[in-house]
């Protein structure tokens, strides 16, 4: 459950470059059972919009009711900043979009650039597929490969127990309890907050001899 600027802030789950000059744009990736990863586009905000506001999804997130189409489409038209290491990933069954997760920064601060926040979301339908954790691998893999970031950092409603046990099998642990930290169904609800630390620092190539 984080604030991205893709995501909502509760998560749930209920280039290359080749020697010679880089590629205008990367080719989807392809995952297990017949899910496809990309970054959003524009046309995508319809889609992504029904996903957040499904009843099955919103209550998890910090999402409100009836979300903005028109919202998506903004945030999608952008031409993402690449500087910043800020992924947002899609999950496609065919054309239909079953899950997304972003992977953003938690603020301006200079000394939190070690950090970053992850929020993710998956269509109940689409649960138990594997959408979630093909979403969770590419974003810990850039995370860790790619941006070196130290820590990964999420919350998560205390009875959401789906989204707490994938993120445990990715490596984050419960640091905290945030008590009533969110309204849902005119409610307060507990969210635990949790956090991944790399787990293979990078360290420096040994020159070839």
């Amino acid at each position: 459950m984080t604030t991205p600027s893709s995501l909502p802030r509760l998560d749930n789950e209920r280039s290359a470059h080749g020697t010679d000059a880089p590629r205008a744009a990367r080719p989807a990736i392809r995952v297990a059972d017949g899910i496809t990863l990309r970054r959003p586009r524009p046309e995508d905000a319809r889609a992504q919009a029904e996903l957040l506001g499904h009843p099955g999804v919103q209550p998890w997130l910090l999402q409100t009711p009836y979300t903005s189409e028109e919202l998506w489409r903004e945030r999608f038209s952008k031409v993402p900043d690449m500087s910043t290491g800020e992924l947002s990933l899609m999950a496609f069954d065919g054309d239909q979009l079953v899950g997304s997760a972003g992977l953003h920064l938690t603020g301006p601060q200079v000394r939190r650039r070690h950090a970053m926040a992850l929020g993710i979301g998956v269509h109940p339908d689409a649960h138990g597929r594997g959408v979630g954790s093909a979403l969770m691998e590419a974003i810990t893999r850039q995370a860790d490969d790619w941006l070196g970031i130290l820590r990964i950092e999420l919350t998560v409603f205390v009875d959401n127990a789906p989204a707490i046990r994938l993120y445990e099998r990715f490596g984050f642990e419960h640091e905290g309890r945030l008590r009533g930290y969110g309204l849902r169904d005119g409610r307060y609800v507990d969210a635990f907050t949790m956090a991944r630390l790399h787990p293979r620092p990078p360290v420096l190539g040994r020159a070839a001899d």
